[in-house]
């Protein structure tokens, strides 16, 4: 009678590589679209949440109130910085829900958690540049203004991307789906009143 061997056990899938914050964060300025694809559906709530209390902090320190206050008062003007951080974290992560929602109603099928992190961390981490900038440089000076335009036009870009990959849109509806949030951020954030 023929030996019959039993079938090798399958093979164990490879875990996906650990993606680290700072490949995230500064990985989406020199490779976007691969770092995109290697975080799509994965969940990085630490490193969002991590970035907007930091561009909470810097977006603090380049006021003149802050200042202003901390020759009065250094604790008041620490806990208005952390006040001030807290409700920028909480900003973010409705900025995050809303753009899950609308790239759902637009027919998307992504899930959210990947969805809002991920559009948390590309919001900061493209505005990094402008926050350092407007820290230590007047807010309607040139570079800053300079910087502002084009983190908003590449953080714009890097949200269309995201969108139109966890939720498996065409570009205009990806578009669509963050283009409001985007506008919001660059008319309060980027150019606010009274900067020019």
């Amino acid at each position: 009678m023929p030996v019959t061997t039993a079938p090798p056990p399958p093979t164990p899938a490879a875990k996906p590589r650990k993606l680290h914050w700072h490949r995230l964060i500064f990985g989406l300025w020199y490779r976007p679209v691969e770092v995109l694809d290697e975080a799509r559906d994965r969940s990085v709530w630490g490193a969002a949440a991590f970035l907007s209390l930091l561009c909470g902090a810097l977006g603090t320190l380049a006021k003149d109130s802050f200042w202003g206050q901390w020759d009065v008062s250094p604790v008041l003007a620490l806990e208005a910085m952390a006040i001030g951080s807290v409700v920028m974290l909480l900003a973010s992560l409705l900025l995050g829900a809303v753009t899950h929602a609308i790239a759902r109603r637009l027919g998307g099928n992504g899930r959210f958690a990947p969805t809002a992190s991920l559009f948390v961390v590309l919001f900061w981490a493209s505005d990094l540049p402008r926050l350092a900038l407007d820290t230590w440089l007047s807010a309607g000076s040139a570079p800053v203004r300079a910087a502002a335009s084009v983190t908003a036009a590449f953080g714009c870009a890097l949200a269309t991307l995201l969108i139109r990959g966890q939720h498996h849109l065409p570009t205009h509806k990806a578009a669509a789906s963050v283009s409001i949030q985007m506008l919001a951020a660059v008319v309060l954030l980027k150019f606010p009143p009274g900067s020019a």
